[in-house]
């Protein structure tokens, strides 16, 4: 059967990196820095005005905002990333570090894809180096059967390299990027060579302060980076903002309308339950799962897509509360009890006012067990 051309709506891939959805605007940014003439440091692809608007925006140049957040931390991961110290992102899941991390490597180095994945299972050679063993066997130590990590990539080509979820791996392995990070070498032995890194290297870490499992950093270390916390987004119709620029992203013309009463609904509950109180003071018990800007999103998609395949077509309240059971509901007994208590006092007593709210009171109502 003859493969079809993809339509204009049609994605070749899920989710593209950063580099390639903001193409357009980081050619836009890159010709205003040429135009006026602006300094780009060492290895930098963008002065650092043009990285600082093209992550919170520049209407002038029509560069949309991307992370909402803290501006002023921006500036300091910026003025960071132009020193010698790493930058470590640290806050609770679902904050957008990773977010911020990638828009920061593709404004600076054009490329966001040089990435560590922090685990378990992570060896020191997925930080330093590994080897083609068949070559390897057949040849003895090369740089033909030398297999380059995305560390030493970009030490060799003066790129930012990510580094997710840091404190998920043991500590002698965070503690390989302590010299590579003070001395800005990676030594080779079997090639009795070093590689010592360009202009524009540095390194983005992020770590989870609510993760279990995680292993803490040694002082060597945290000495290596400066540290800067990514703070939930606490102004509601910021956060409002935030979900329905996600919802144009993701889906696009398709996207089902979704009333402000309704958006008011998704970002009131996830604001109640997230800082443990209501707009009006009254205590709320938070259930253990994280209820993040981020899964916010996850509850809005899945609210749209609920009514554009399901429903009438329209987004409703009782879509956001049939939407929240997969993100509060994660196998802990305890934090179905609390979403019951939050529906049984406090959406109960909103629902005598609001017709959004009484609907998703009726749609809760026995949802939680």
């Amino acid at each position: 059967m003859p493969k079809t051309k993809p339509t204009s709506t049609e994605q070749t891939e899920l989710r593209p990196p950063a580099e390639h959805r903001y193409a357009a605007e980081l050619v836009a940014l890159a010709a205003a820095d040429a135009k006026s003439g602006a300094e780009l440091p060492p290895g930098w692809r963008l002065s650092p005005r043009a990285v600082r608007s093209f992550i919170i925006g520049d209407p002038k140049l029509q560069v949309g905002r991307k992370f909402y957040g803290d501006d002023p931390l921006v500036d300091r991961a910026i003025v960071t990333l132009l020193g010698r110290q790493g930058l470590m992102l640290v806050g609770e899941p679902g904050t957008a570090k990773s977010m911020l991390s990638e828009l920061l490597a593709a404004a600076i180095s054009g490329a966001s894809s040089l990435t560590v994945q922090g685990s378990v299972g992570t060896t020191e050679d997925h930080i330093r180096y590994s080897w083609n063993y068949a070559l390897l066997i057949a040849e003895g130590p090369s740089q033909r059967a030398l297999v380059p990590s995305p560390v030493y990539r970009a030490m060799q080509a003066g790129m930012l390299v990510r580094f997710e979820e840091i404190t998920r791996c043991p500590p002698e392995i965070q503690d390989t990027l302590v010299s590579i990070l003070s001395e800005k070498l990676l030594m080779v032995p079997e090639l009795e060579s070093q590689v010592a890194a360009r202009p524009g290297f540095n390194v983005i870490a992020t770590a989870n302060l609510r993760d279990r499992g995680v292993h803490e950093m040694s002082a060597a270390l945290k000495r290596r980076f400066n540290f800067e916390t990514v703070r939930p987004i606490r102004d509601r119709a910021f956060e409002a903002e935030l979900i329905v620029g996600a919802l144009d992203a993701e889906l696009g013309e398709h996207r089902p309308p979704l009333a402000p009463d309704v958006m008011d609904v998704l970002v009131t509950a996830f604001a109640d339950l997230r800082t443990g109180a209501t707009a009006s003071g009254t205590p709320v018990k938070r259930p253990e799962a994280v209820m993040s800007t981020a899964e916010a999103v996850n509850v809005a998609i899945a609210s749209s897509l609920a009514a554009r395949y399901l429903g009438d077509g329209e987004v409703s309240a009782a879509d956001v509360a049939r939407g929240l059971v997969g993100i509060a509901l994660k196998g802990s007994d305890e934090d179905a009890r609390l979403m019951r208590h939050y529906v049984d006092n406090v959406v109960r007593e909103r629902a005598r006012h609001s017709k959004p709210w009484r609907a998703f009171f009726q749609a809760a109502d026995g949802l939680w067990g």
